[in-house]
């Protein structure tokens, strides 16, 4: 049973639209905003992408880029942050632009996080993991901020979850603030039809586990299922046509709107996430990227943790379109089996073995999963864990 008393807020306007990337400079403007600076990486840079915002601005004169900082890496670690902070401080600007992934939009998040902060070194806020701070003690802000999302996965775009590398501690860690999400996504399917085979697989895959993780969160509830139910139909309808045909500009939308609407249940119904947390423990240590580990991880977290899963598991197998057994372990063992059978059909890894990850690293692995944030929602036994880890390595 859902829960009947909860709050559900989702601050992140959705401006969903083909091309929608030409009113960038007006939305900053209804804002207020005079001096964007735009966050990206180098690979987004290297095909023109950041060229062509720069177009966008070009040609219109209210808005101006103060700045462009495409030195993101790939899943951010703490001084990549602070050395962009300390880029937007010294081009006096007053918004932020992010276009790109995951890894782009979180930094951008932490960004605005250590500017109204007065922060240098964000590594001092999150130390331990992380940190957690919901509203009321946390008001928002106010610095204007729109991503532009260049893969449907992460929901970055519309989360107050932004999670960086602390490479002091060895740790992803992350930051929960509400308030953190963009004022304004822009899902624009066009942005992401040049997206390769691989990340569309991967990013698609945590999206579904956005979902999967917010319908069996015991703090789920009618508006996190209704958006986890949708998202999930979405994903198993759409990835494969995406992967088939990857200028289906329809099927990249659905996608996309699928990848939002997951990332609003995932965190207002954050209740336990044993996926998540187990995923982050290998992208730490392996350094695994997040989606490939999701990837990979679903079936086996599923079916190592029946007690946490099955209360759930009716909704799981509506959701996926699997005919539920004549008991709840036959219908979890029908999930898993849908989900394995979904890997194969999309070409996805199911398994860690081309990583090649020694006993020591295993052994790390199986210790960050307990320093990581996600534990304090759902402490898996140390038994469960070792058996996770060792069938997926």
């Amino acid at each position: 049973m859902q829960s009947h008393s909860f709050d559900y807020q989702m601050k992140t306007i959705v401006h969903a639209r083909e091309n929608g990337i030409e009113n960038v400079p007006s939305l900053f403007l209804g804002m207020g905003a005079k001096r964007v600076v735009l966050f990206s990486d180098k690979g987004l840079e290297a095909v023109g992408g950041v060229d062509t915002f720069v177009g966008i601005f070009n040609r219109q004169k209210d808005v101006s880029l103060a700045g462009i900082f495409t030195a993101i890496e790939p899943d951010a670690a703490c001084q990549n942050i602070n050395d962009a902070t300390a880029y937007m401080r010294s081009c006096g600007a007053d918004a932020i632009l992010a276009v790109g992934g995951g890894s782009v939009i979180d930094a951008s998040k932490g960004v605005k996080y250590a500017l109204d902060r007065g922060l240098s070194d964000i590594r001092g806020d999150i130390a331990g993991g992380g940190r957690l701070e919901v509203w009321p003690d946390s008001q928002g802000f106010a610095i204007p901020h729109i991503a532009v999302p260049t893969t449907a996965g992460t929901g970055a775009e519309a989360s107050p979850i932004a999670v960086f590398f602390n490479e002091e501690e060895n740790v992803k860690a992350s930051l929960v603030v509400s308030g953190l999400e963009a004022d304004i996504a822009i899902l624009d399917p066009c942005m992401t039809t040049g997206l390769p085979k691989g990340l569309t697989r991967s990013t698609a895959f945590d999206s579904l586990t956005h979902a999967v993780e917010a319908l069996a969160s015991p703090l789920s509830n009618s508006f996190t299922d209704a958006y986890a139910m949708q998202a999930t139909r979405l994903i198993i309808d759409n990835l494969p046509r995406a992967l088939e045909a990857p200028g289906d500009t329809a099927a990249r939308a659905a996608l996309l709107q699928a990848s939002t609407m997951a990332i609003s249940a995932f965190y207002s119904s954050l209740g336990g996430i044993p996926i998540h947390n187990c995923a982050h423990a290998f992208g730490a240590v392996g350094h695994i990227p997040h989606g490939d580990a999701n990837t990979v991880l679903m079936p086996f977290v599923i079916d190592a943790l029946p007690e946490f899963y099955q209360p759930k598991i009716g909704k799981l197998a509506s959701a996926l379109g699997v005919m539920p057994g004549a008991d709840d372990g036959q219908t979890l063992a029908s999930v898993v089996a849908f989900l394995k059978s979904f890997q194969d059909r999309i070409g996805a890894d199911t398994t860690f073995s081309a990583r090649a990850l020694d006993d020591n690293q295993k052994k790390q692995i199986m210790e960050t999963v307990k320093k990581d944030m996600a534990y304090q929602f759902y402490a898996i036994s140390e038994e469960k864990i070792a058996q996770i880890v060792n069938r997926v390595a």
